[in-house]
């Protein structure tokens, strides 16, 4: 069967004269045609893709803007990914450069005495040789496409790099903004705090007042206390938070994050949520970066499969050289001098032990891993789009019934705080009117971070940040 099979490879090689690899056919996507809240086949085909959405358009503060123009010239990772890609191009030009002849200039020169002892003639003989001249050294005659399948190999593999790092590039843009996003919810949060603990110092100094004086009981003092240290925790710990976030912002943009920023803006007042059209899951495969670069690992893996088919075949080599040999170095240019040399070469593989079978199995192996690699690449970002879409309606939900929640927070606290001046209210109904509305207040840019981060999230898993700048697009707010 063995015999059979290298036959039949050995006459597809000759009557090609091309690779032996298989031919390529993209694997089907694993995946619905249409995300669990949309409905199949509803599309606009006048509407902007995320991948045609420029970063700068999709987030227009003006500081977030300049955090991730710092990050793409400074960050430590993303430098690292450009120069794989620039690695990846030199293996490919070194691979590739095995399907032209190599030509070298060769001056050699020896010279040595031999003894009488062992000279045919009897006496000791001193001779000199001198030769000048090119050299082809031992090129492959790629007939089974051997050479070609490897440099087909190292050029898909360059493909792989570069799309890997576009999609590091779209990743540290959406984790620069999220990180940007965090570090101003916590500085809002910690305003709240502050402003919180600021009151009810007042309010605890007030009724230390009334204790002193015995208008009010040691409970009521140590209730104001409770309160005021509770606010003290709360802002102890966003002051922590939002230095870490502060940290891991300067860390992704890869140096001290400059003093003449742009001012903030509070995220209430931020239009960085865009209308982006899910469209369907087969625009992944063009708009995602990672899945381009696993279709090029399986096309790689692919031609992999032509070299190990090609080592059961015949090797041709040939190596050459022209010039001039005189036993003088004077007489090296003279009339006559001219030499040539002519060695082509073909090793047929008899018994390797089953290597070459074992390599062949190895390259089939690796080809259904880059396969499993490619459909779980299309249904990750199926997940990750799906998982974004289903959190976008219902976080715009969440913000309103939070916001509601504030205002009657709000509210209450103004209901009982008349109460209370009244007598009517106890003071603990007070303190806990005013330690629900100031959670409530930190529910509430909760709410509003994770909306949106949940708006990058979902640019980014449709492949957007590689433009910088297209078309303006509308706002959803």
């Amino acid at each position: 069967m063995m015999k059979t099979m290298t036959i039949s490879l050995l006459l597809a090689g000759v009557l090609s004269g091309c690779s032996l690899a298989p031919k390529y056919v993209r694997p089907d996507a694993p995946v619905a045609a249409s995300y669990p809240t949309q409905e199949e086949g509803k599309q606009d085909g006048k509407a902007l893709h995320a991948a045609d959405i420029g970063w700068r358009n999709f987030f227009p503060d003006q500081r977030l803007q300049a955090l991730i123009g710092l990050a793409l010239n400074n960050n430590r990772d993303l430098r690292v990914a450009a120069l794989r890609m620039e690695e990846a191009r030199g293996l490919y030009n070194i691979q590739s450069a095995d399907l032209l002849p190599h030509l070298d200039a060769v001056a050699t020169g020896t010279r040595g005495r031999t003894p009488a002892s062992i000279s045919p003639t009897g006496t000791s003989v001193v001779s000199s040789n001198y030769q000048v001249g090119l050299s082809l050294a031992a090129f492959e005659l790629d007939f089974f496409g051997r050479v070609r399948s490897l440099s087909n190999a190292a050029l898909a593999s360059y493909f792989a790099t570069e799309e890997a790092q576009r999609s590091a590039q779209i990743s540290l843009i959406a984790q620069v903004a999220k990180a940007y996003l965090a570090e101003r919810a916590y500085a809002e949060q910690l305003a709240l705090a502050e402003n919180t603990y600021k009151s009810r110092s007042e309010g605890y100094a007030l009724s230390k007042q009334r204790f002193e004086v015995g208008a009010s009981s040691a409970l009521d003092l140590r209730q104001d206390e409770v309160l005021l240290q509770t606010a003290r925790v709360s802002q102890l710990a966003l002051a922590r938070q939002r230095a870490q976030a502060w940290n891991a912002l300067t860390l992704l943009v890869g140096q001290p994050l400059p003093d003449d920023l742009p001012p903030p803006q509070p995220l209430s007042d931020q239009q960085i949520v865009a209308d982006i059209p899910p469209g369907l899951p087969s625009d992944l495969l063009t708009q995602r970066p990672d899945i381009r670069s696993a279709e090029q690992s399986l096309l790689a893996a692919n031609a992999n499969i032509g070299a190990a088919r090609a080592a059961f075949f015949p090797q041709i080599s040939l190596t050459a050289g022209i010039g001039t040999a005189s036993s003088q170095l004077s007489g090296l240019f003279d009339t006559g001098s001219r030499a040539w040399s002519f060695a082509p070469q073909m090793v047929l593989p008899i018994f390797a032990a089953g290597a070459n079978v074992a390599n062949l199995s190895v390259a089939n192996v690796r080809k259904k891993i880059e396969i499993a690699n490619y459909e779980k690449a299309i249904q990750t970002a199926f997940r990750e789009v799906a998982d974004a879409l289903v959190a976008r309606g219902l976080l715009d939900e969440q913000i309103k019934a939070q916001e509601s929640v504030q205002t009657a927070q709000a509210e209450r606290l103004k209901l009982t705080d008349a109460r209370y001046k009244n007598g009517i209210a106890s003071s603990l109904e007070m303190l806990q009117a005013q330690q629900d509305l100031f959670s409530a207040e930190l529910d509430t840019v909760q709410a509003r971070l994770l909306r949106l981060t949940n708006a990058v999230d979902l640019y980014a898993a449709l492949g957007g940040g590689l433009v910088e700048t297209t078309v303006p697009v509308a706002s959803t707010k």
